[in-house]
């Protein structure tokens, strides 16, 4: 089937532009200002933009042995729905992917189940206990990245043999970075809402800590290094400094750091996650390292939960939200509407780098699969949860309104979310 997309904006290498855009059996076969042909589904766009599919490296797809919060067909729906055509599934999972066996149990629900592309993680240590290491070798060639996210690896010694081991297989550490010992009991950010509140606060320190520390083995040892989820100001200025050196160093923040501050928190499951929402300084800073190239992704950090392990409040609730489905038009609204940065650096904190950075393919080209998401982004719209593809609805955006829609993806060639072609049997539309 033939479908031509007419009068698209397009992002090829960088840049915007009017063009046409010619898909055939799934490959893109043409991009330019005007194609005229005859038997060819035809979808006049109206300037509409084509952005290369997104790309999330740190999502939790809960299965196997979470089903019942999300299973890799409904993530992927969800992810679908957001635009993304590649997400990265993180290693906290039952049995934990920390063997060649145990990985694919979860590979071969992806090759049965998953509607758009996923690179599984691989746990650094044996059932994330931080004790003893996996088997890179075996691991490194069945994996994206190894990463115990949910954990921070307390013992110094332990990360140091990790990044040895994956810079000898050319893998990148990916570093959920938590000092347990200074969480001392906390839940929500050790600032003015758990004082004026009664609150235990996890302090700043317990992140950018552990990333100082892991920085300087990075320097020592070398190889990739990615830190998850930054939230706190001082972690800014580590990663830019690790930068400055010269040093593989790279690392993602979420839509909602961006958004909120401790003061925005309510008594709700909903704004609950790890780490926790931190002080307006902090996301200030955040901001800033998103405009001068600090932090170079977006990620979501998609968490699902049952409804009821997020209804007990900001104390006894589940740590973790779910962004698959708002994080497009989170950023569009939060970000590029109000100046923070251009549609352009959008799309590369949310296709280019993801993909750039981790050394995969990235981009629309002439001659590739079509993978690649339409939107509209004037469309506003309320957040309402009810309306999610994912099993997860705890968002802290529920009830606000947003500007950016997703239209349509295709994933590989094969169109994986679409309300914007009604396509019949015949190939028409």
């Amino acid at each position: 089937m033939k479908i031509l997309f007419k009068n698209g904006i397009v992002y090829v290498n960088g840049n915007f532009k009017k063009s046409d855009v010619l898909i055939q059996d799934g490959i893109v076969v043409d991009i330019q200002r005007e194609i005229s042909l005859d038997d060819v589904v035809i979808v006049d766009l109206n300037n509409l933009h084509i952005l290369p599919g997104f790309a999330d490296v740190h999502v939790h797809l809960r299965e196997p042995g979470f089903f019942y919060k999300e299973t890799i067909l409904s993530g992927t729906n969800a992810a679908a729905k957001g635009g993304f055509t590649l997400v990265c599934s993180m290693p906290n999972l039952n049995p934990v992917p920390d063997s060649v066996e145990n990985l694919k149990i979860q590979q071969d629900i992806i090759d049965r189940d998953a509607v758009i592309k996923v690179l599984p993680h691989a746990s650094i240590t044996k059932k994330q206990r931080g004790k003893e290491l996996v088997d890179f070798e075996s691991l490194s060639e069945k994996c994206f990245a190894f990463s115990d996210d949910g954990r921070g690896i307390q013992s110094r010694e332990i990360m140091k043999e990790a990044m040895e081991m994956a810079k000898k297989f050319g893998k990148a550490i990916v570093a959920h970075c938590e000092d347990e010992s200074l969480v001392c009991g906390g839940y929500i950010h050790d600032g003015e809402y758990a004082k004026l509140h009664g609150h235990k606060g996890i302090s700043s320190a317990s992140e950018y800590k552990q990333v100082q520390r892991d920085v300087e083995l990075c320097e020592e040892v070398g190889g990739q290094y990615h830190v998850c989820h930054i939230s706190t100001k001082e972690t800014v200025d580590i990663v830019r400094n690790a930068k400055s050196k010269g040093l593989k160093v790279s690392c993602e923040t979420t839509p909602h750091y961006l958004t909120f501050c401790d003061m925005d928190l309510k008594e709700e499951g909903r704004f609950k996650m790890n780490p926790p929402i931190r002080s307006s300084e902090d996301r200030d800073a955040l901001i800033e390292g998103i405009k001068d190239g600090t932090i170079e992704m977006i990620a979501t950090d998609h968490a699902p939960h049952t409804d009821e392990e997020k209804s007990k409040g900001l104390k006894r609730s589940n740590m973790g939200v779910v962004g698959l489905e708002t994080s497009f038009a989170v950023i569009n609204t939060f970000m590029v509407n109000t100046g923070h940065i251009s549609f352009e650096k959008l799309v590369e904190l949310m296709s280019i780098n993801p993909r750039k950075i981790f050394g995969l393919e990235y981009g629309i080209s002439v001659g590739k699969k079509a993978d690649f998401t339409i939107v509209d982004r004037n469309k506003e719209w309320i957040v309402n949860p009810d309306e999610f593809v994912s099993k997860g609805k705890s968002t802290p955006f529920e009830g606000m309104k947003l500007t950016g829609d997703i239209l349509f993806t295709i994933c590989d060639g094969k169109i994986v979310y679409n309300k914007l072609i009604n396509i019949n049997e015949g190939g028409r539309a």
